[in-house]
């Protein structure tokens, strides 16, 4: 039998990355999937692969008329929902902070905050209905520590995070896990573009040895992290960000310490006489 055995998921931004090998890999542990995303082709694909297992809707997490039907579309199809995994996302504007519009501000918290928050709302009465439930959001590493993404795209995802914890307070009684997933350089769309094959071993190699496990992170790292968090294995962990991303926020891999070494080797740390 699969963890995910007779459950029921919703997947937003599910047609690729991430959201797409987590509606696989939920599919081939038992789980009926509703994929959502706003690219109606990549979608309706990643549906189709699960077969009978899966179901596709368009779905723009910043209209929370869409998230509710979602919603609607997965317990009238299947009867419950238990897994709800708001992982839709972008990059969101960019550029010095003097820069960026009032319509680029509100389309990045739209999406990357707003649609969450919609998520976990939408969520919540069906969960509390079955006393049971897992919602998880997709954060980042960004919203843990800031000088390695666009201003926004940090504030949003540190406010996931914080937002994950607060509302895991208040659903817990009523036996909900809230959790979020701080994902570190994975290699996506989002994270390198539409690139060849070519390019994509040029972005794993260039990014790869900044991390500690000595690669980049793949979509089925973040899988794996959500099937264990939508799972039973993971009955007392709530209000968590859990980081994946090899290491990388615990610091410095140890290869690359050398930038930290002078002409005459070592620095050397001042001890106390008699020490």
């Amino acid at each position: 039998m699969g963890r995910l055995e007779g459950k029921v998921a919703i997947i937003t931004g599910a047609g690729s990355g991430m959201g797409a090998a987590t509606a696989q890999l939920f599919v081939s542990e038992g789980a009926r999937v509703l994929v959502t995303d706003m690219n109606d082709e990549k979608g309706h694909a990643v549906a189709d692969e699960l077969g009978d297992f899966g179901d596709f809707l368009h779905v723009d997490v910043s209209r929370e008329t869409d998230i509710a039907e979602a919603v609607s579309r997965a317990t009238s199809h299947w009867g419950r929902l238990d897994v709800m995994f708001n992982n839709a996302g972008f990059g969101g504007a960019r550029g010095p902070v003097e820069s960026i519009s009032e319509d680029d501000f509100d389309i990045t918290v739209d999406v990357l905050l707003k649609g969450v928050f919609f998520g976990m709302k939408h969520a919540a009465p069906v969960m509390k209905a079955q006393e049971s439930g897992a919602i998880i959001s997709t954060a980042s590493v960004a919203g843990l520590q800031a000088g390695e993404s666009p201003h926004l795209y940090t504030a949003t995802k540190a406010a996931v995070i914080h937002l994950t914890k607060s509302v895991a307070l208040e659903l817990g009684q009523q036996g909900i896990r809230v959790n979020a997933i701080c994902p570190g350089v994975v290699a996506t769309p989002l994270a390198h573009g539409p690139l060849n094959e070519d390019r994509r071993k040029k972005f794993r190699d260039r990014f790869g040895r900044y991390q500690p496990i000595g690669r980049v992170g793949e979509p089925d790292d973040i899988a794996n992290a959500a099937l264990f968090l939508a799972s039973d294995d993971s009955t007392f962990i709530t209000g968590t960000a859990m980081v994946v991303d090899g290491g990388a926020n615990a610091g410095r891999p140890w290869h690359r310490q050398s930038e930290l070494m002078t002409d005459q080797g070592p620095i050397k740390l001042y001890r106390p006489e008699g020490r």
